[in-house]
């Protein structure tokens, strides 16, 4: 039932993967790949983001993502593919390819791989059926070829389509999770039925995973100051990321089994937690660059800026001026926003302090609120120059930024300017002046 398309390469490699597995009963899902399977992705027709989904969830579960591959509907590229993962990691999960037409290929590429062939399974197929006789629809004869299965594996159900999903196990080796592409089905079968199942066969190893968020600094300066020997440590590892709203640097470690002395005169070294190490990471990137941390995981500037006013008990009003609304636009959800006011008239020159802390104060008076924050940004030699102003009941602060480039991109550096200022000024947590 499966075409003799694949061969050459593909049955080559088959022997060397079954070579690889492991005849222990006992293992651990640390390392995977993920597979994304349809020609529509590399012409542009469809954006993947169940990749990014999956992969984000086993990172959660500490395991590590080897490599994301995109895939066209060609046989032997997919079954290439299958093969080479399942001899490199531990867990190989593919999403595409399981629909009824002929250049679905995900189940052939999978049974050749393994040297296995696909038969109808009955229970499958009655479910299939069912689908069409509730609908009063003949059952088109094309749509049997979702019904099959190989013997090492299991249907995945999908209660959102035709397709089910295929659970590969052999007992030994890698683990084969093949899901659909439309997110509507994959999300609901990844999260609901596979994570789950994965959880029992060992699914990734405890690790330390944090991010801190960074701003007043790009990426390329955080990076020289963090040097080598952390960027380029195995454990922890650390990354940084440039995002629109801030620099990340993601913290992530593992158990440290230690290695007892060799002789003598080899001490070995102890075991070490993986908070342990992280922390000792996370010092060490605070000596360099502490003052620039503004939130740590997925705190956005809303949220920050929204706890910071609530433990006050104040809330907000803002205008801003030659900025596009962009301070608006990214504070616009705050719970102590009492009002926000966009002037779209151009500033000829830059404001006075004077002049910031006089506009935020009648924002706030006019608003009913506590706090008023006033922005306003001049373009100078394409950069923003932006001056900031915040009247606050402890006291007011003025302080000027530039946002560099202009348009789009400087209205939003702009905004984060703006954010970082209010954020710094509420906390109270260093000087301001």
């Amino acid at each position: 039932m499966v075409p003799d398309a694949a061969g050459g390469l593909c049955a080559e490699r088959l022997q060397y993967a079954a070579s690889m597995s492991d005849p222990s009963p006992a293992r651990a899902l640390a390392t995977a790949e993920i597979l994304s399977i349809g020609s529509e992705l590399l012409v542009g027709e469809t954006r993947d983001t169940n990749s990014g989904d999956v992969a984000a969830a086993l990172a959660d579960q500490g395991v590590a993502v080897r490599r994301i591959q995109a895939l066209p509907d060609e046989l032997t590229m997919v079954c290439a593919a299958f093969v080479q993962a399942m001899s490199t990691v531990d867990l190989v999960v593919s999403t595409g390819g399981l629909g009824p037409t002929p250049d679905d290929l995900t189940r052939e590429a999978i049974a050749t791989a393994l040297g296995e062939v696909p038969v109808i399974d009955p229970t499958l197929e009655t479910w299939l059926r069912g689908r069409w006789t509730r609908r009063r629809l003949p059952f088109p004869a094309i749509n049997l070829k979702q019904a099959w299965l190989i013997p090492s594996a299991v249907a995945i159900p999908n209660e959102n389509g035709t397709a089910p999903g295929w659970w590969v196990d052999r007992g030994s080796g890698p683990i084969v999770v093949a899901l659909p592409g439309p997110p509507r089905e994959m999300r609901p079968m990844w999260e609901g039925w596979v994570l789950p199942r994965l959880a029992t066969e060992g699914l990734g190893v405890p690790r330390d995973v944090r991010t801190l968020r960074l701003s007043g600094i790009g990426e390329s300066q955080l990076a020289d100051r963090l040097g080598d020997d952390i960027l380029r440590s195995n454990n922890p590892m650390v990354a940084t990321y440039a995002r629109s709203d801030a620099v990340d640097v993601r913290i992530s470690a593992v158990d440290e089994p230690g290695r007892g002395a060799a002789s003598p005169a080899d001490p070995g070294s102890q075991p070490r937690a993986a908070a342990e190490l992280a922390d000792e990471a996370e010092a060490r990137i605070m000596a360099v660059a502490g003052n620039h941390v503004w939130a740590r995981g997925a705190t956005t500037w809303p949220m920050a800026i929204d706890a910071a006013l609530a433990g006050r008990g104040w809330t907000l009003a803002i205008v801003e001026t030659g900025a596009g609304g962009s301070v608006a636009g990214l504070l616009g959800t705050l719970d102590g926003l009492a009002v926000a006011e966009v002037r779209s008239k151009r500033s000829r020159g830059l404001a006075t302090r004077a002049h910031m802390i006089r506009i935020a104060r009648e924002q706030a008076a006019t608003a009913g609120a506590d706090v008023g924050l006033a922005v306003e940004a001049v373009e100078q030699r394409g950069d923003l120059r932006v001056t900031i102003g915040v009247a606050a009941p402890d006291g007011d602060h003025v302080e000027r930024r530039t946002a560099f480039l202009s348009g789009d991109q400087g209205r939003a550096r702009v905004a984060v300017a703006a954010a970082d200022v209010l954020l710094a000024v509420l906390r109270r947590s260093a000087p301001i002046g």
